[in-house]
């Protein structure tokens, strides 16, 4: 495999850290919320606003984000959104009233969008090498991945030792530091010009169309059946800003993008894939909570094999798969090992016992180590260079949908299901326990459904095509 050069390191580190702090902000704010609360004075229904504020802003600007780095310059864009973010973290640090809070999680969520949509972009087109990249993409998914794990052992530590403020400020070292390394070592790109696709009727109805649609979904459990109105009007919305893009003199996203089998493949399969993942990692936390009476640092050392065991996988084990048999095949191969671990969940007892009944789970659910760098390689393989940063911004804008939605559709169908049990008579531990395997039983359809779209719909992309044929020699 490539020895990546030192340089390159460096970018990687920087891309990396952005997207740690993407991923820790959007997990680390649920366990302080209680803190928050109290000392902020939030009315019960204003608190989810909390996360809701950032996930909008930033579902919503990732695809804008992704396009205005092609054009303005991926860089430009990178170093102004960890700025944003970082000011915006600041902000929410300091704040003394909810509405400022609400303020300063939407703007963190502009920042992110901003920076997040461009990485990939970043990515692909300065690891060009077939093995460096494949080893850039293991660490870039692992850092993903160890950020959703680690948010909530982290949000539970800082608010118990510093306070519920230094969750967000302790991004505004992180911050200044990731712009100063930023300038040294991400490459120039002057971008293609804003006249390449200055859209401005695309960008309203696309930007109006997510963050409509991720509103809907965040507030499911509060409207119900009424939230689909709210999609209905976003799916119309998204349409109209496809025409737009079909007749537009330049449009903000040339539809040839999507044409590409493997790219609109693989963020399918994404949605699917992380609407199970992230909400088995919610739930499955909060079963551990609610039933197994785990505290907030228990549940995160109870998770800590699922961290290590993705990173292996993503580090080490990926990157030579990869390179071997095509992402192609490692998805799938990833694919299988979520499966089996969601199905032992299926029948997970009240009564659960670590080593037989979750530990095996931790395990297994190193297939994300797997299927995570498969899905963005396939995602960005048909990427050009002068649309490297649109499709980095559709394939993260179909990982936020995908998160978003499936906890919304999975802890709203779990907690119908425990009121059903709990109006029939059963103990609160049963009910819950009952809620929660429907969750896991829908969430191992959803893997199901990836692996049958990644089987009949994804084709092995030319770079692995060649790869093979170059390691031919080698195994005769």
């Amino acid at each position: 495999m490539s020895r990546i050069p030192r340089s390159r390191w460096l970018v990687l580190g920087v891309l990396s850290a952005t997207m740690l702090m993407t991923v820790l902000d959007g997990s680390i704010v649920t366990v302080a919320m209680p803190a928050i609360q109290r000392d902020l004075g939030f009315a019960p229904a204003e608190l989810s606003w909390t996360v809701n504020a950032y996930l909008i802003a930033y579902g919503g600007l990732l695809l804008l984000a992704g396009r205005l780095g092609d054009l303005v310059g991926r860089r430009a864009m990178f170093l102004a959104g960890n700025a944003v973010f970082a000011a915006a973290s600041l902000l929410a640090g300091a704040a003394s009233g909810p509405g400022m809070l609400i303020g300063a999680r939407f703007l963190q969520g502009v920042g992110s969008a901003m920076a997040s949509a461009v990485v990939l972009g970043i990515l692909v087109t300065t690891f060009t090498d077939a093995g460096e990249r494949a080893k850039a993409i293991g660490v870039f998914s692992f850092t993903g991945a160890a950020g959703a794990s680690l948010g909530q052992v982290l949000g539970g530590v800082l608010t118990d030792t510093l306070g519920w403020n230094y969750i967000f400020l302790i991004n505004v070292p992180i911050g200044v530091v990731t712009i100063a390394l930023a300038v040294r070592a991400l490459p120039a790109d002057r971008g293609l010009g804003l006249s390449a696709g200055a859209d401005a009727l695309g960008a309203l109805l696309v930007t109006a169309g997510l963050m409509l649609g991720i509103y809907g979904v965040v507030q499911i459990e509060r409207f119900g059946p009424r939230s689909l109105w709210f999609g209905v009007v976003a799916l119309v919305l998204l349409a109209a800003f496809a025409v737009r893009q079909a007749t537009a003199r330049t449009p903000l996203m040339p539809l040839r993008i999507l044409r590409s089998r493997t790219v609109a493949g693989a963020n399918l399969v994404q949605i699917l894939t992380l609407g199970a993942m992230f909400a088995f990692q919610v739930v499955v936390a909060l079963f551990m909570q609610q039933v197994l009476r785990y505290d907030a640092l228990g549940t995160g050392l109870a998770m800590l094999p699922a961290a290590l065991s993705i990173a292996i996988m993503s580090l080490f084990v990926s990157p030579r798969l990869s390179t071997r048999f095509g992402a192609r095949a490692v998805l799938l191969g990833g694919l299988v090992l979520l499966i089996g671990a969601m199905a032992w969940l299926t029948r997970v007892p009240v009564d659960a016992r670590y080593v037989t009944d979750l530990l095996p789970v931790m395990v297994l659910i190193m297939g994300g180590g797997l299927v995570l760098p498969a899905l963005t390689s396939l995602g960005m393989s048909d990427a050009r260079s002068d649309d490297a940063g649109l499709v980095s911004g559709v394939f993260n804008t179909t990982q936020q949908v995908g998160m978003a939605a499936g906890v919304a559709l999975l802890s709203t169908l779990a907690a119908t299901r425990t009121e059903g049990l709990l109006a029939g008579g059963a103990g609160e531990a049963v009910a819950l326990t009952g809620g929660y395997r429907l969750a896991f039983t829908v969430s191992l359809a959803l893997l199901i459904s990836a692996f049958a779209v990644a089987l009949v719909v994804l084709r092995r992309p030319r770079a692995d095509v060649r790869q093979a044929a170059a390691l031919q020699p080698e195994r005769v």
